[in-house]
Parts: structure tokens; C-alpha cells; sequence
């Protein structure tokens, strides 16, 4: 198991991309949490099986209405969660990437 932070730019918010997140996770038994950043960005971090991860990345790129220009990953100390959930907050600025 890893986490991952990722963060993901383009058309992403105020267009269901972190119910979608949301979906893609729970079918893939990922953990963690998505929330729309300040910027305009997405983050979301991440637990699961490593190849897990990756399929649940490529994913992302399968919502309806997002335009996904890029994504960035980086691994992060293991966090443990209950489930995969959306964070209302909109004022958080991106910090690692």
C-alpha cells in the first residue's frame, strides 16, 4: 500500500469531477480524499495498492466534462482512511506540487 498526492489541472472544477473522483475510487477500493483548491486545481490524495493507483490515475481522465490538462503525483508518507471522500473547501491553496 501507498499514498499518493495528486493533483490534477485543467477544466476540473464546477464540471463533477470529484463525485467522479469519488466513483472511480470506491469502484477501485481506493481511500482518501478530493477537494477543489483555490487555484482552480484539484487534489486528491490517495491510498491503495500500488498498481491500483495507477489504474485509478488513468481513470481520471474518463470523466465526463473534466478537460484534464495535466496531472501530477507524488508519493507521501502512508496515510489510512475509512473511505474516499469529497472535502468542501474551497479556499486551500496546492503546497506540495
Amino acid at each position: 500500500m501507498k499514498t499518493l498526492e495528486i493533483v490534477i489541472t485543467g477544466r476540473v472544477q464546477k464540471v463533477g469531477f470529484r463525485a467522479c473522483a469519488r466513483k472511480i475510487a470506491m469502484d477501485l477500493n481506493v481511500t482518501g480524499t478530493v477537494m477543489n483548491l483555490a487555484d482552480g486545481k484539484v487534489q486528491i490524495f490517495a491510498t491503495a495498492e500500488p498498481i491500483i493507483l495507477e489504474k485509478f490515475i488513468s481513470m481520471l481522465y474518463g470523466c465526463p466534462r473534466a478537460v484534464i490538462r495535466d496531472i501530477k503525483t507524488i508519493e507521501i508518507m502512508m496515510r489510512t482512511y475509512d473511505e474516499f471522500s469529497i472535502i468542501k473547501n474551497e479556499g486551500r491553496i496546492s503546497t506540495s506540487l
